[in-house]
């Protein structure tokens, strides 16, 4: 890893040789935050190719949301990587007397919840930007259709892989009223952007004929 410590300052090629190393993390969670960052970036480009910088409001706006959520998502790349080293942390507690197990538990169980927030986070802003997607594929550029789709294919990985780790973490955390919260959210996410999804798919569909069904 560079001297910064942050994996978005890597190069692309150095960020995949720690990808695929043995360390634990970056992982998943980081990869979904990155997939949600590219797909508000070609959001941007799509909206100032249709016109956001100069005479189109409406895709102004979407440049200005889709450039913030770029930045936000960027950001949940390296903290995400954060979370999960604070859980690891927590786990390497001494643990020899009963006071000393009691402080663990409760380190361990405070780290599983932020661990299993942040990736709850990152779904809900990719599903913002799958929403900029969808508008950006409606009344924008024609030319950069397919970058939009790509953008839509990359925001909808970034919520379901975001919910993987959101569920690998509640499987280990005990407070049953935080569970209940946290799943009924994550429905809630899932099934907004699993129909906004599948809409967008079908409009593709209908701009864009000689596409294979996906």
């Amino acid at each position: 890893m560079l001297e910064s410590g942050k994996l978005m300052d890597m190069t692309v090629q150095d960020f995949l040789d720690e990808l695929a190393s043995g360390s634990p993390a970056p992982g998943g969670g980081s990869v979904s935050a990155l997939a949600g960052s590219l797909a508000a970036s070609l959001v941007c480009m799509v909206a100032r190719l249709s016109g956001g910088e100069l005479e189109n409001d409406d895709m102004g706006r979407v440049l200005g949301e889709a450039s913030a959520l770029k930045d936000s998502l960027g950001r949940h790349v390296d903290e995400d990587t954060s979370a999960f080293n604070r859980v690891m942390q927590a786990y390497r507690m001494p643990k020899v007397t009963e006071d000393e197990k009691a402080d663990r538990s409760e380190v361990i169980q405070q780290t599983l919840k932020g661990a299993a927030d942040h990736p709850m986070l990152v779904a809900k802003e990719c599903l913002r930007v799958l929403h900029l997607c969808r508008e950006v594929m409606a009344v924008g550029n024609p030319n950069a259709l397919s970058d939009a789709g790509v953008a839509a294919m990359m925001a909808y990985s970034g919520i379901t892989g975001a919910m993987f780790n959101v569920a690998i973490n509640l499987d280990a955390i005990k407070d049953a009223a935080y569970k209940a919260q946290a799943e009924d959210e994550r429905d809630r996410v899932m099934s907004e952007a699993a129909a906004l999804y599948e809409e967008f798919r079908w409009q593709m569909l209908e701009k864009m004929p000689h596409m294979v069904e996906w």
